[in-house]
């Protein structure tokens, strides 16, 4: 199977589960999104001596916490049963096959996988949602602060392009040598197993070094987004700003840029899952499994 495929027919042999966790994901982050507005209209209410605001808060508020709750509490159900089909087919179909090292390298792998679905999918979404939601509602605010958000994300894409690229390659190297672990750990040899973990280090490093520099260069562009925005809100508002309206743009502001910060981590995110769909290979009948049995 193709790499999209794969993961296209896991989701699939999943779609109930996570079409559940990730509706009740929406709906959390939707309320999540809401918050600031309310609790702008709530600090304009009580300015105005009303409660009426800070009633909506609690409820939106009231609404995304139960939400939330019974979420991560499907989460470990569902992601923790996808894990655990997946690894014990996929492993019993292949251990015949030899390569001991690299059928535990590839255990491990799954468990990112399963990873991407559970955490990083759902930081991709909620980032979309940041991004996006967060220039509808400043639309409401200011127009000229959504000109700004929009005009910051061709650089910001350009980069992350980049940044992409840099991470597939390192990433790649340091799974060739992951997969090497079993064997060298087996030969007893500790020049090589000192030489293995040295090597794995180095490619960490130089892993974490571009997540610095990228870090860095994002943060620029985050702090020239919040400066223009506020800025530009001052000069064509002024005087006549509220209280409450001033918290609800700065609010949106620290959304939207959340959000962008999130690009590059999602090009890193999905240059590892090609990867590691690679290195698995895997089949329809590594995926076909029957359902287990829900955990009380």
């Amino acid at each position: 199977m193709s790499r999209l495929a794969a993961l296209s027919h896991l989701i699939l042999q999943h779609r109930y589960r996570l079409g559940i966790t990730y509706f009740l994901f929406f709906i959390e982050t939707a309320g999540n999104l809401l918050r600031p507005l309310f609790l702008g209209m709530a600090v304009n209410d009580l300015i105005k001596g009303s409660y009426a605001g800070l009633i909506w808060l609690c409820v939106v508020h009231m609404i995304w916490l139960v939400i939330g709750t019974i979420r991560h509490r499907l989460d470990t159900r569902t992601y923790s049963a996808i894990y655990t089909s997946m690894v014990t087919r996929f492993l019993a179909r292949r251990y015949q096959q030899g390569e001991v090292s690299k059928l535990s390298a590839h255990s491990t792998l799954a468990r990112e996988l399963v990873d991407f679905l559970e955490f990083d999918m759902v930081y991709v979404m909620e980032a979309v949602y940041n991004i996006f939601g967060s220039m509808v509602l400043l639309f409401f605010y200011d127009t000229s602060v959504v000109l700004v958000c929009l005009s910051i994300l061709l650089p910001v894409s350009l980069i992350s392009f980049s940044y992409g690229r840099r991470m597939r390659k390192l990433n790649r190297m340091k799974n060739d040598e992951l997969e090497k672990q079993v064997d060298v750990i087996s030969s007893g040899n500790g020049h090589l197993i000192r030489q293995h973990y040295d090597n794995l280090r180095k490619w960490q490093v130089r892993i974490s070094d571009q997540e610095a520099w990228n870090f860095g260069i994002m943060e620029i562009l985050v702090m020239v987004v919040i400066g223009l925005s506020l800025l530009i809100t001052n000069k064509t508002m002024g005087a006549e700003m509220e209280a409450g309206s001033l918290i609800g743009i700065y609010s949106y502001i620290q959304r939207f840029v959340s959000g962008m910060d999130t690009i590059p981590y999602t090009v890193q995110r999905l240059s590892a899952l090609k990867d590691i769909l690679f290195r698995m290979r895997l089949q329809e009948e590594d995926l076909e499994t029957p359902p287990l049995r829900e955990v009380a």
